[in-house]
């Protein structure tokens, strides 16, 4: 590789030999200065990582030393009936939860993107609910949903409907909880204005000039060329929907009922670790875990091809 002359602070040209000294101490510092995050990523993601692979196969109680099972903690886990309804409540979850999240948020994204007066106050009143901890917003939601003096119930009753128990019935309880996942849709929705306004208004008004309606512009312009922020979107919210954890665990206090409808993988995946103390089981659980995240998420990568359309794109 050929080095070009470099001048000095003083202008004098630089011999390749001292340029080469610099570079190798400049590189000597930005290890050192990266040496502590690297120590953390080793200690607190590697090593744990590597050793959950290992734990995996044995049957592990964190008191006293892992004992090699081999494939028994899989073989135990197939045949494990809360571990399927883990798994159905997830995928109930995940498939209703997350369609209905990326058409709310693109809908009330839209509608936020129009100029109207007060503008900000509505984007602010948007998000603010993502602010809330979800502690706090498990025990705004058990008022809301309470059968007997909720608001929504009491709102429903005015029209001369009877509400439903929600959370006390099996029935409702998980379409409750996908009722309170769009609670804190906000981070979506400013994700998708961002989109939105980056989008040339060339395209709206060559569009308008030949006659095509709002709905048939959103359609056929915002819509394709919003692609890519509904894709980013879509990927985290699945990876979030089947690690939902902290909502239904405050809400049922980790128990999952009634009759186990609000037990959630990685619920179950927590109580097997931290409960029963059986850290080999939870191991398994995790890696299945992650083996079809990863699934998932390389099919919708592949798949991203077809449907996502980005700027230059022809």
């Amino acid at each position: 590789m050929i080095q070009l002359p470099v001048k000095d602070s003083v202008g004098k040209w630089m011999k390749p030999h001292l340029l080469d000294g610099i570079e190798s101490k400049r590189a000597k510092y930005g290890y050192i200065f990266a040496l502590p995050w690297i120590i953390g990523l080793l200690i607190f993601y590697a090593y744990p990582l590597v050793s959950s692979v290992y734990y995996s196969f044995t049957k592990y109680n964190v008191v006293s030393p892992a004992h090699w099972v081999g494939l028994d903690n899989y073989v135990q886990l197939f045949g494990d009936q809360t571990f399927w309804t883990g798994i159905r409540n997830t995928i109930f979850y995940a498939l209703i939860s997350v369609p209905l999240s990326v058409i709310l948020g693109i809908f009330l994204a839209i509608l936020l993107n129009t100029s109207i007066r007060g503008q900000g106050i509505f984007r602010t009143v948007f998000f603010i609910p993502t602010l809330v901890p979800v502690v706090a917003t498990s025990i705004i939601w058990q008022w809301l949903l309470n059968p007997q003096f909720g608001l929504i119930n009491q709102l429903l009753a005015m029209v001369g409907i009877t509400g439903p128990p929600w959370l006390g019935d099996p029935d409702w309880s998980k379409p409750s909880l996908i009722l309170m996942a769009q609670w804190g849709i906000g981070h979506s929705i400013i994700i998708y204005l961002a989109g939105l306004q980056d989008i040339s208004k060339d395209y709206s008004d060559a569009a308008s000039v030949d006659g095509a309606s709002g709905l048939r512009k959103v359609w056929s312009i915002t819509l394709p060329l919003l692609t890519p922020v509904i894709f980013f979107n879509m990927v985290m919210g699945i990876i979030n929907a089947l690690q939902v954890f902290t909502l239904p665990y405050a809400l049922t206090y980790g128990t999952g009922n009634p009759a186990n409808s609000l037990l959630f993988y990685s619920m179950y995946l927590y109580n097997n670790a931290f409960k029963y103390m059986n850290m080999g089981y939870a191991s398994a659980m995790a890696w299945i875990l992650f083996i079809v995240i990863m699934a998932i998420t390389l099919i919708l990568f592949r798949s991203s091809n077809r449907w996502v359309y980005y700027s230059g794109d022809e």
